[in-house]
């Protein structure tokens, strides 16, 4: 009996394949999604490996390492003597201070094999004090084929003049590269020493018999070949690709989850399909045991199917991809060929799958012989939970509780100075875990109260809303199912955004702190030359807005006669108007108001505050030189002060302690944003500094852009990982809606026999699909939100709660709308049976 009843089932789920693959869609999505995976992390590598390596491909030998001192200047020739040695290429890099900025001068030979630029206009330099510079250097510093600067490099203290000879194309143009070769580097900057040297052999020669040879003239450097140089390069680059892919594996896991939990839905439907089948044959001998084997051979079968076709998907994209890219000209790797992780694939998707059925399996074998009598083959779901499943959700739920509470008592205090993020995250994410099986096991039972109040704009629609919402409500299991893993993916984007929000608003303050404008012009002298302020007001077509500020290093904190604080050379002060600054809105205070800082009222840091024993509304005096003025503390920050400051004070203020006229600095903005804008501003500054000795211009723009990018970057990637739980999501929501149409065929033909058309039938079906999102994003925010404040707390970074109710909504919407509409085709189907055939359908 046992073998027959097996038989059976294998045998029609095979006969309708269609079926199979939707029963396990989720599954073949997850498994698309594991394989793709790991072809994804193969080709990155591949592709780092063989593009990003900064040693050129003719490298042969590579003479000098980090771990000893480095090759002579002396070194270098003895080197080149040695026989079978084609070019020996010293690489070598300096920092340059010139008038107007800072180069970063490195040794390249300009042509041959292991050159790493091309010159692109005018020539490369031959002589000492000659440089070549990338395109966007010569923008940014005004520099131009001919032009002439000085500068002071390596050993070289005295202004010395460079001129520009060539511009290159450089493979990193960070804006102030300059090259060239290594003899006038060396020359110029009088160096001594070489970080290493490159050699390439003559062709023909044993590169080991050379590498003998130069180990022998240059004794006790470290030697290695160029391939070994690049694979370690290659492999420190390909380490860092791996590190993002263990969090990758996190999410996909989570992803997998939600597949199991899709699928343990899907077959619940799909065995409620054919109880009447299940009944007749335990009335025919076949016991429990004996059908819940053949149930979970049958999600054996699909998980196989579905693992087969999955893995099959993604490895065809995998090589197809990587084609198309290369052909479109990006060099792009191609994956190998892991059969065994193919394999384990597989294998893992019918472990998932028979994992997934069993709980429906079981459930389904209890059915008694007596439901063969039934008019219809199908049964209706039950609604509610039983007592093991409460209790088992209850516990769950207190543990979740327990677990966020242990972690509210664990975040640092706002005077701890070391703070260890390691317990409270391992608290924060078993209370997640826990929240999330408390969901599943109690979803059943919030099912109806969530409808009931997401549900009533519906109902208030007429018919069809509230047919909908009886639709839902009439299957609270079924729904809670689905919606859970909707609620999943919405709890993880709702943190993430949250987070990525907190995070910009953090990254925002602290930007606002180091770079509040686009650039900053200091001199080494302490002062600026008389006029700079004057001539970079007039640049009004370049610049928006130019803010100097005086800065002493030497003011003390007195309360009395008594000396505040434990340092003897006194607080970083400065008198920045912070009112003339856009960035201000970002600042944040522990304490008292930016707004009442003015004469005779200063703001601190959080450290001074913290070192003299400060809060806002304490009366002071700031003394220097014998001098001292009363102030009272309008503000303490929470972490830094602008350009480093200890404290804020008025001009005033800084006067009557006897502080020089002259500015120490400037602040500046763009009139005009954009590269270009930032150009003409760079420009507008050189100008106004007129080449006076010993001041640098700083483009702080450069790195507020790349703290943005790199925000940004983290945000997407995190979003588009945890939306492979919303895919699966999404899946689960079109297979469920696919097999409930086929179990409420007779319900169809009978609304449509009363009157109801097929628009309103497919839009009523729809609806039912966009509520299962509608619930499952309410649900998620509902928790996810909590969630994302506790983790940003969790991490210790001092960043503020922020949630960004639009991004919110469109989260909500999006989710809705996607639910929607995997209920589109299901509902197009059975809105073209006719009602006829179906009010004779049987179920």
């Amino acid at each position: 009996m046992r073998a027959t009843v097996l038989r059976t089932q294998t045998s029609a789920a095979a006969r309708r394949p269609g079926r199979l693959i939707l029963t396990g869609l989720a599954i073949l999505v997850a498994s698309f999604v594991v394989f793709g995976t790991v072809l994804v992390q193969q080709i990155t590598e591949r592709t780092v490996r063989d593009n990003l390596s900064g040693t050129p491909a003719a490298t042969d030998l590579v003479i000098g390492s980090t771990d000893v001192p480095p090759p002579t200047v002396r070194d270098v020739p003895a080197i080149r003597a040695v026989p079978g040695v084609a070019e020996a290429v010293a690489r070598v890099s300096t920092g340059v201070s010139i008038g107007q900025g800072y180069l970063n001068l490195q040794a390249d030979p300009g042509t041959g094999p292991l050159s790493t630029i091309r010159v692109i206009e005018g020539r490369y330099p031959d002589q000492p004090g000659e440089i070549a510079i990338t395109p966007r250097t010569a923008e940014r510093l005004g520099l131009s084929v001919g032009t002439t600067t000085t500068g002071t490099g390596g050993e070289l203290t005295t202004p010395t003049r460079l001129t520009v000879t060539g511009i290159v194309d450089a493979d990193a143009d960070a804006g102030y590269d300059a090259y060239a070769p290594e003899s006038a580097v060396i020359s110029w900057a009088r160096l001594t020493a070489v970080e290493r040297v490159d050699v390439r052999v003559v062709p023909g020669t044993s590169t080991e018999v050379v590498r003998q040879r130069v180990t022998a003239a240059v004794a006790g450097q470290p030697i290695s070949t160029g391939a070994e140089v690049r694979q370690a390069e290659a492999n420190a680059a390909a380490e860092e690709v791996g590190k993002l892919f263990i969090l990758v594996g996190i999410f996909v896991s989570i992803a997998v989850v939600a597949a199991a939990l899709v699928v343990t839905s899907t077959f619940r439907i799909v065995f409620a399909q054919r109880m009447r089948q299940l009944a007749l044959l335990r009335a025919v001998g076949a016991n429990r045991s004996t059908l819940v084997g053949a149930l979970t051979a049958e999600g054996a079968l699909t998980g196989l199917v579905a693992g087969v076709v999955g893995v099959g998907s993604a490895l065809a994209l995998g090589y197809a991809l990587p084609a198309i890219l290369r052909a479109s000209g990006t060099a792009v790797s191609s994956p190998g060929l892991p059969l065994a992780t193919a394999v384990s694939v597989v294998v893992g998707a019918i472990v998932v799958t028979v994992l997934a059925v069993l709980a429906p399996a079981f459930s389904a074998a209890r059915v008694s012989p007596l439901e063969a009598l039934r008019a219809a083959s199908t049964t209706a779901g039950r609604r509610g939970v039983g007592v093991p499943r409460l209790v088992s959700g209850l516990l769950l739920a207190a543990g979740a509780v327990l677990a966020a509470i242990g972690t509210i008592s664990q975040l640092p205090k706002p005077e701890q100075l070391n703070y260890d993020p390691t317990l409270p995250l391992l608290l924060l994410v078993a209370s997640g875990g826990l929240a999330f099986f408390a969901l599943v096991a109690l979803g059943p039972l919030l099912v109806r109260p969530v409808l009931a109040v997401v549900g009533w704009p519906l109902r208030q629609l007429g018919p069809l809303g509230r047919m909908a919402v009886g639709g839902i409500g009439g299957a609270p299991r079924r729904a809670a199912a689905v919606s859970v893993v909707v609620a999943l993916g919405v709890t993880l984007i709702s943190g993430v955004v949250i987070g990525g929000a907190s995070l910009q608003v953090l990254t925002d303050r602290e930007m606002a702190l180091s770079a509040p404008t686009d650039f900053e012009v200091t001199s080494n002298e302490g002062t600026l030359p008389a006029g700079v302020v004057t001539r970079a007001e007039a640049e009004r077509a370049a610049l928006a807005r130019v803010v100097p500020y005086r800065r002493l290093d030497d003011v003390t904190l007195l309360r009395g006669s008594d000396r505040l604080g434990n340092v003897d050379s006194g607080y970083p002060t400065n008198d920045l108007d912070l009112a003339a600054l856009p960035t201000t809105g970002e600042l944040d205070v522990a304490q008292g108001s930016l707004a009442d800082r003015g004469p005779g009222r200063i703001v601190v840091n959080s450290w001074v505050a913290r070192d003299a024993g400060l809060r806002a509304g304490d009366t002071v005096a700031l003394a220097r030189d014998g001098r001292t003025v009363d102030v009272r503390v309008a503000a303490v920050l929470p972490g830094d002060g602008p350009l480093h400051a200890g404290i804020l004070a008025d001009r005033a203020d800084l006067d009557r302690l006897g502080a020089p006229t002259a500015y120490t600095g400037l602040l500046a903005d763009a009139a005009v944003a954009g590269e270009d804008g930032r150009t003409a501003g760079v420009r507008a500054l050189r100008q106004a500094i007129g080449g006076a000795d010993g001041v640098g211009l700083a483009v702080l723009a450069d790195e507020r852009d790349r703290n943005d990018a790199l925000v940004r970057t983290l945000v997407w990637i995190a979003v588009g990982l945890v939306g492979l739980t919303v895919l699966i999501a999404v899946v689960g929501v079109g297979s469920t809606t696919a097999l409930s149409v086929v179990e409420r065929i007779r319900e169809s033909g009978l609304l449509r026999a009363i009157g109801l058309s097929r628009t309103g039938l497919r839009t009523m079906l729809t609806v039912e699909s966009g509520l299962y999102g509608v619930i499952g994003a309410t649900i998620g925010l509902l928790i996810g939100v909590p969630y994302g404040w506790l983790a940003i707390r969790t991490l210790g970074v001092n960043a503020p709660l922020t949630v960004p109710v639009l991004p919110l909504v469109g989260l909500f919407v999006t989710l809705v709308g996607l639910t929607a509409l995997a209920g589109v085709l299901p509902a197009r189907r059975a809105s073209r049976v006719s009602p006829v055939a179906a009010l004779g359908a049987d179920g």
